[in-house]
């Protein structure tokens, strides 16, 4: 990794970091709400991961996981600290990632996994789109607790409550008409 810190990105440069940021943000989102579609739309069909427990293609990783994330209650992944290097229609990106994990456990404490890891993305611009072509997943830390959320009482009652595809507020509340 070399650019240069503090050069100014041209205006097509700034485009290209709007949309890869796009494809980073809807892959978290994917995640969060157990979508296929929205996972396997942030990848090229010939494209691969390296999550440790899988290994291989990313459109049949986008087909199991939504099954397998489902083992928790709810997650949340957070990107940030974003860096891009540009190599012509390849982006080489560095993203900062904590995912939140609960799982609600039956007749013992329900538990909650924080992950603090980096993708490390390979993404290629095909035509005008951008899409991951290669994901490493590197971890950095994480932690496993007893659950300490309270999910009731003030000043949660009447919120809304995330949820997996389609019963996520998401989808009724950001519909486009």
């Amino acid at each position: 990794m070399t650019s240069e810190c503090g050069r100014v990105p041209g205006s097509a440069e700034v485009a290209d970091r709007l949309a890869i940021l796009e494809v980073l943000g809807r892959h978290c989102r994917g995640v969060d709400r157990a979508d296929h579609a929205v996972l396997t739309s942030c990848y090229w069909p010939d494209a691969t991961v390296a999550y440790g427990g899988f290994n291989g293609n990313a459109h049949r990783f986008c087909a199991m996981l939504p099954s397998a994330i489902r083992a928790y209650a709810r997650t949340r992944h957070t990107i940030s600290n974003t860096l891009f290097e540009f190599a012509g229609d390849v982006a080489c990106v560095e993203t900062y990632v904590m995912a939140c994990h609960y799982r609600a456990a039956e007749g013992g404490p329900d538990t909650e996994m924080i992950f603090l890891g980096r993708y490390l993305d390979r993404l290629q611009k095909r035509g005008d789109v951008w899409k991951i072509l290669h994901r490493q997943v590197v971890m950095d830390w994480n932690r496993n607790t007893d659950a300490s959320a309270v999910q009731n009482g003030p000043p949660f009652d009447g919120l809304a409550r995330g949820a997996r595809h389609p019963d996520d507020p998401l989808y009724t509340v950001l519909a486009v008409p």
